[in-house]
């Protein structure tokens, strides 16, 4: 958005024309550089005495390069200055005792074919020009800011996705250049200190999930889903049982797990849930049995997708061992295990952990996630290898998942840091404030809502599922999720996975205060419902159905509603007491939206000529 299409260009330009310069230095030096085209990488071919010597010259100079068996390789970007051009000559002249001055003349043309050279326009938008100065940027990325309603506006609800407080102290060392800097494979003598930061935890997240061996390599929870998986089929196959292809998997489960399945090349097998949403042990067994030459995995989230602690969980990984198979864990709702339970102890072979949810990594608007996975001493040797780096991975480890050894490397600092700042009784104590508070907010809206699936004892795990069909013929699980917008908060999770319910997660972040203050909003929406219900509203035009109110719609000259404004925008008194969150725009047809895309360009008149 700053540089736009002529910045991103002079840019490009740039990098591409110190490349030729340094391409036309090495061959005046009398070296063979192999990349008849190339953008940015230069590749030297030399033999290894000549390699060695050009290696140990750039270390003096605290330059890393690429080598290999035949060659040198170089890529420059757009940090390379002037003189690290010099430099880089003077390296390759000083390895062969060569008495040459650079010569930085501007090489003409391209040395790519022409084809490749784009003549068509690109970042037509407005937006890529109109932001050319510092001031402006900031004002505009603040006015996107403004947009959003984050954690520091009001507590985000969304259950099954941990949206806890990712404190300041754990993310400043992302920033420090000692990590940012770091290329994903620099010299492992020159990471030391970040490779005993992987060591360690790795080491912490094996003792949290009772497990033997951790691989950091998994970018998001999905692809943990599937590297364990794969994992799971490599142990089979070593066994000579490469036939064992089917996965089962609860009704409840998150819809990433079938699809990692597929994706692993196994057959997925539905298993059915009883009326409390546990799942059906009967079917199960039932299943496990009918598939037990083929078994090759039960896939299982605990605490369940349905905000539940099975009891017969422990029986349940039993069975899948008798008949053969494996028992994956989704991690998803690891935030209600930490020091009370582990997967270990209840008998999973593998989990994956979502860094980026129980372990403090920020996440929403697509990344960054990690997700690791850990396993038992059994799967170890499967974990994944790296082409090119030889200490990860298990001896007969499957192929990399992840172009990168160790993932997203530069945010694991944040789980690190907060691992140790909270310590094993910290974590713990986290865990038992974060099924306490969901289980605070289900006692203060159970009189006026249904709190769909309970555990035994009456509880819940660490979020709640509030069944809103009884009220469908007047609101919607929407019409509730967009009226708490008016009321400062962000929406919980809509319709999953139990369609027309919400599922609310307040995790271990927030204090009562906040926590009454979403049950005040949710007891003032109920009560909204029964005014329509009363006809005090109207069946349509009502604050539900209209909901959320934008400062544009209050403010205008005209009001066409049955309610006041006052009741649209200001429903709660600690709205005015600096909790009130103006969305910036009302409330939108999504099913139609997701048909019939939008286009945010200039009028086509913009383009006549």
């Amino acid at each position: 958005v700053y540089h736009g299409a002529e910045g991103i260009r002079a840019i490009a330009e740039r990098i591409h024309g110190q490349t030729q310069v340094l391409d036309q230095n090495l061959k005046a030096l009398g070296y063979r550089q192999t990349n008849a085209h190339y953008f940015d990488t230069l590749r030297i071919e030399t033999d290894a005495a000549l390699r060695q010597r050009i290696q140990h010259l750039a270390l003096s100079k605290e330059i890393n390069l690429f080598y290999d068996d035949e060659a040198v390789q170089v890529s420059l970007d757009e940090t390379t200055q002037e003189e690290d051009l010099r430099t880089l000559i003077a390296i390759f002249a000083e390895a062969k005792n060569a008495d040459h001055t650079a010569d930085l003349t501007e090489v003409d043309g391209y040395a790519f074919p022409e084809a490749l050279v784009r003549t068509t326009p690109y970042l037509t938008h407005p937006v890529f020009s109109r932001f050319r100065t510092e001031t402006k940027m900031m004002r505009y990325i603040k006015r996107l800011e403004g947009r959003d309603l984050s954690l520091t506006h009001s507590m985000i609800p969304l259950g099954s996705c941990t949206m806890k407080l990712n404190a300041a102290t754990e993310l400043l060392p992302v920033s420090w250049p000692e990590f940012a800097d770091l290329h994903p494979f620099v010299p492992a003598d020159q990471a030391q200190g970040y490779r005993q930061l992987f060591r360690e935890l790795e080491q912490y997240l094996c003792e949290i999930t009772d497990l033997a061996a951790c691989s950091l390599q998994p970018n998001s929870g999905a692809q943990g889903e599937y590297t364990g998986l794969m994992v799971i089929r490599a142990y089979h196959r070593d066994r000579g049982e490469g036939h064992r292809n089917v996965a089962l998997i609860p009704a409840s489960a998150h819809g990433t797990n079938p699809a990692s399945a597929v994706m692993a090349g196994m057959k997925v097998v539905v298993v059915a849930c009883d009326e409390n949403g546990n799942i059906d042990v009967a079917d199960l067994r039932a299943k496990a049995e009918q598939h037990k030459d083929t078994l090759a995995a039960l896939m299982i989230t605990y605490p369940s997708t349905h905000g539940v602690f099975e009891k017969e969980v422990v029986e349940i990984c039993d069975i899948v061992h008798q008949n053969g198979g494996l028992v994956y864990m989704d991690g998803a709702n690891m935030n209600a295990q930490v020091g009370l339970t582990s997967p270990g102890i209840i008998g999973a072979d593998v989990c994956h952990l979502n860094l980026h949810k129980t372990f403090a990594i920020p996440h929403g608007g697509g990344g960054p996630g990690m997700g690791p996975i850990c396993v038992n001493e059994k799967l170890a040797p499967y974990l994944p290898k790296h082409p090119l780096v030889q200490e990860v991975g298990g001896e007969k480890g499957i192929p990399a998942v992840s172009a990168a050894p160790w993932g997203s490397a530069s945010i694991l600092v944040i789980s690190y840091a907060y691992i140790r700042m909270m310590g094993p009784d910290g974590l713990t104590e986290a865990t038992r404030y974060a099924i306490l508070n969901a289980n605070y907010i289900a006692a203060r809206l159970q009189e006026r809502y249904d709190v769909l699936y309970r555990g035994e004892n009456g509880r819940v795990a660490h979020e709640l599922i509030v069944d809103l069909r009884p009220y469908k013929a007047i609101a919607s699980a929407e019409d509730v999720a967009k009226r708490l917008m008016d009321y400062g908060f962000h929406a919980p999770t809509v319709s999953f996975p139990v369609a027309g319910t919400l599922m609310i997660e307040p995790t271990e972040s927030e204090d009562k205060d906040e926590l009454d203050r979403f049950c005040e909003a949710m007891l003032l929406i109920r009560e909204e419902i029964d005014e329509v219900a009363r006809g005090e509203q109207d069946a349509e035009d009502n604050v539900l159905h209209n909901a959320p109110h934008t400062a544009q719609m209050v403010t205008a000259d005209e009001w066409h509603h049955g309610y006041s404004r006052a009741k649209a925008a200001w429903p709660a008194e600690y709205l005015r007491h600096g909790h009130k969150f103006w969305p910036p725009v009302a409330r939108v047809d999504n099913a139609w939206g997701d048909r019939n895309l939008v286009c945010v360009c200039p009028p086509i008149e913009e383009y006549m000529e």
